[in-house]
């Protein structure tokens, strides 16, 4: 069957002999000629672009299905670090944390590597949360109870290491993983539109492997979209493959060529073919309007502290929001510590007795954990961002045999855990793809009719929590607060928040927006005949005491029992209209239930006990 996908190509006879993982004078010296461009063309059966999570489970998945094809893997980066080198990994502050959920997870067990993740990941069962108001002492703890997936939590490129040691001791044979190339697309319909042309170029040494789900202010080595000039066209091959997939999430060089070919072919047409052709394709690209930068701080917490469960505080105003999980069994935890970019304390070396005040104030029950040199060291790092929201559409294909999935599909920022959870579930939508077709082009569109629009609403969905000011008040806070009233009320018609459907086991993201659509319109108009009502209340009740009191008595009348309508009113809603709200705040004093799958920043409700102890028999 593999036939009709990648077309078994003829490969060197060196080809079955090389080394799983190949690194950058491995392949040039063997491939391509020294000191020049290499006009040489190797066919391969399949190229995987990106050497991440969801391109690392690719392969493996096409390892799985067609045993006997050839896979190359090309990763700008270096080789990720062994998942058991604890030399590497004690370096709590240095890897960014990601929490797999029921997505990632599924699709993990899947392929067969999960109990290899999970070997290596510290479980989270619950979370303590410090409200603005709340003293040192006065966090509400909240412990998973029934829960149907628990989150694991582990450093993103540990779980590319283990996915790469899965790959060398299983797959050796059929998956070959090149470090230190970038892949650039020369033509998607090669060959009589039977293969995909690419070039391989080597890259610069400096491209350290870092943080890559962030990006520093002046452009961390190897994460920009625009240092292509560290990969050199002058030491390069050229490949032609069966079938093409772009996976890489920071430099999308495979997504960009596709931009750039539909580009130039929309300049060449005219008016009505721009009309009425088929749309070109796009990456959407958000300008974030509610930037934060991030700062990552080591502690270890206290003996009586729960050393597994998510531990998160912010301050009044929403100056600082602080957000920390286990980076390991033993208690020791990796902080998130966001704030404005435009904060004196966001900038790298910073005044760091300062700092110690910043976190003296805000955050004392975190600062008190701290050492001064840990504090100086933090306040001497460079600031990191968040991804930016970006999505590719209206599809995720090119030609017969080109398709992208993962990061470089679509980029969230990792508030929800759908970021690395949604990239992994890419990989099973591939393989139904396949099992539903008998052909590559068939394969390809199929993917990509499937999930373009996933794609397209999961990044306007996740933006929308992200707004700030009044946009994000009647994009997020006022939807949670309808979703908590009504679902409590009438479970059986309405349904949970966003957050909470957004973790659902199945649950698609169109299908997520045309639910909460019908919801909303459900409250509007339940919400339009209580305000009719009351109207009409009102009116009988104003004419009634005109009959006893008589014109200017029933004015004040009118009058008192308005005033304590609008009294009651902001009461009971006007905290929800504070414009720094933090999303935790509002789950908060709404009580709203969410799910257990969520990552670093998911704001949770708490129903805390007398004791301060908070247990949650919420399952989704």
């Amino acid at each position: 069957m593999f036939g009709h996908y990648l077309d078994t190509a003829s490969l060197p006879a060196s080809s079955s002999t090389v080394a799983s993982t190949t690194t950058v004078d491995d392949a040039v010296s063997s491939i391509a000629e020294e000191g020049g461009i290499s006009q040489k063309k190797v066919d391969i059966d399949a190229i995987v672009v990106g050497a991440g999570p969801a391109g690392l489970l690719t392969a493996i998945m096409l390892a799985q299905k067609f045993p006997n094809q050839t896979i190359q893997v090309f990763d700008r980066l270096s080789p990720p670090p062994s998942p058991t080198d604890e030399a590497v990994w004690s370096d709590i502050a240095k890897f960014y944390l990601i929490g797999l959920g029921g997505r990632g997870q599924k699709a993990l067990k899947k392929y067969g590597v999960w109990d290899d993740v999970k070997a290596v990941s510290t479980a989270v069962l619950g979370r303590k949360d410090w409200s603005p108001e709340a003293g040192p002492d006065e966090g509400a703890e909240r412990i998973y109870v029934d829960k149907p997936v628990t989150t694991q939590v582990l450093p993103r490129d540990k779980l590319v290491g283990v996915l790469h040691e899965y790959i060398r001791k299983n797959y050796a044979n059929t998956i070959e993983l090149r470090y230190g190339y970038e892949v650039e697309p020369e033509d998607f319909a090669a060959d009589g539109n039977t293969a995909v042309s690419v070039r391989i170029n080597r890259c610069s040494d400096e491209l350290r492997r870092l943080n890559p789900t962030s990006v520093s202010e002046s452009g961390l080595v190897g994460q920009s979209d625009d240092d292509g000039a560290l990969c050199d066209v002058y030491k390069s091959y050229t490949l032609s493959t069966k079938l093409l997939i772009g996976a890489d999430g920071s430099s999308r060089t495979v997504a960009n060529a596709m931009e750039k070919e539909d580009e130039e072919k929309r300049n060449s047409m005219n008016v009505f073919q721009k009309l009425f052709g088929e749309k070109s394709f796009k990456v959407k690209r958000y300008i974030d309007d509610n930037v934060r930068v991030y700062k990552t701080i080591p502690m270890k917490v206290p003996s009586d502290w729960r050393p597994d469960v998510n531990y998160s505080a912010r301050s009044k105003g929403a100056r600082v929001n602080f957000d920390a999980l286990p980076a390991d069994k033993n208690g020791n935890y990796c902080g998130v510590f966001l704030i404005s970019k435009d904060d004196e304390f966001a900038a790298a070396d910073c005044d760091a007795d300062g700092f110690r005040n910043l976190l003296d104030e805000t955050l004392p029950q975190f600062s008190a954990l701290l050492d001064d040199e840990t504090v100086a060291a933090v306040a001497k790092k460079s600031p990191s961002l968040l991804p930016s929201f970006r999505y590719a559409g209206p599809r995720l294909h090119q030609g017969d045999r080109t398709l992208i999935l993962g990061d470089c599909a679509h980029t969230v920022k990792p508030y929800f855990g759908l970021g690395a959870n949604s990239a992994l579930e890419d990989v099973v939508f591939l393989e139904e793809a396949i099992d539903n077709t008998s052909t590559t082009p068939e394969a390809v569109r199929y993917f990509s009719a499937d999930r373009a629009e996933e794609s397209k609403i999961l990044v306007q969905v996740s933006r929308e929590l992200d707004r700030p000011g009044a946009r994000g008040f009647l994009s997020f806070i006022l939807p949670l607060i309808l979703d908590s009233i009504f679902n409590g009320i009438l479970p059986k018609i309405f349904a949970p928040n966003v957050i909470a459907m957004l973790q659902k086991d199945g649950m698609s993201f169109k299908a997520l927006r045309q639910r909460k659509r019908m919801d909303r319109a459900g409250q509007v108009l339940t919400l339009a005949v209580g305000v009719f009502g009351g109207i009409f209340g009102m009116r009988s009740l104003i004419l009634r005491l005109v009959q006893v009191a008589g014109g200017s008595g029933a004015t004040v009348a009118a009058g008192t029992v308005g005033a304590i309508f609008i009294v009651a009113f902001v009461r009971k809603f006007g905290f929800y209209f504070n414009k720094n709200l933090a999303p935790a705040d509002v789950m908060v004093k709404a009580r709203a239930k969410i799910t257990d799958n969520d990552s670093f920043l998911t704001p949770i409700a708490m129903k805390p006990k007398k004791d301060g102890m908070v247990e949650d028999n919420t399952g989704i």
